[in-house]
C-alpha cells in the first residue's frame, strides 16, 4: 500500500441494521439499555419506533472498514465522537480519506479522517481520526 494525502478510503457498508442483532449483543454484553430492544421504551422516550443501535458497533463498522483495507492487525489509534443514532433497518456506509502519512518506530503510519455516515438521509452519525500501519506492497 502507497497512501497518499487526501486519498480515499474503500467504503464499508452495511445494508440494514438488524434489530434481532442489536438484541443478541445486548444479551451477550448484559447491556441493561432497553432502546437496543424495546420499541416502546425508544417511543416512551421520544426517540421514534425504531431500536437504536449500540454505539460500539457503529463504531465496529469504521473499525472493519479500516481492517478491511490495511489488514487486520493496522489500528494503532482511534477516536471517534457519536452526533445522531442509528435505527433498526438503516443503511449506514463507513468511509474515510488519508490525512497524513508518517514513518514512526519503524511503521509506517497512516492518519486518517473517518466516519460513518446514513445515506438515506445524508446523516453524519460518526466522525473520528484513526492511525493505522500501512501494509506493505
Amino acid at each position: 500500500m502507497k497512501p497518499a494525502v487526501g486519498a480515499q478510503l474503500p467504503e464499508f457498508a452495511i445494508e440494514s441494521v438488524s434489530a434481532d442483532r442489536m438484541k443478541l449483543l445486548a444479551a451477550i454484553l448484559r447491556d441493561p439499555n432497553p432502546i437496543h430492544w424495546d420499541r416502546a421504551e425508544v417511543a416512551k422516550r421520544g426517540l421514534g419506533n425504531r431500536v437504536i443501535n449500540q454505539g460500539p458497533t457503529n463504531l465496529g463498522y469504521i473499525t472493519n472498514m479500516l481492517m478491511a483495507w490495511a489488514g487486520p492487525d493496522c489500528l494503532r489509534h482511534l477516536e471517534a465522537r457519536f452526533t445522531a443514532n442509528v435505527f433498526e433497518g438503516d443503511s449506514v456506509v463507513a468511509g474515510g480519506v488519508v490525512s497524513g502519512v508518517r514513518h514512526e518506530n519503524g511503521e509506517q503510519l497512516v492518519d486518517c479522517e473517518v466516519w460513518l455516515d446514513r445515506p438515506g438521509d445524508g446523516t453524519r452519525v460518526v466522525i473520528g481520526t484513526a492511525t493505522v500501519a500501512a501494509r506493505e506492497g
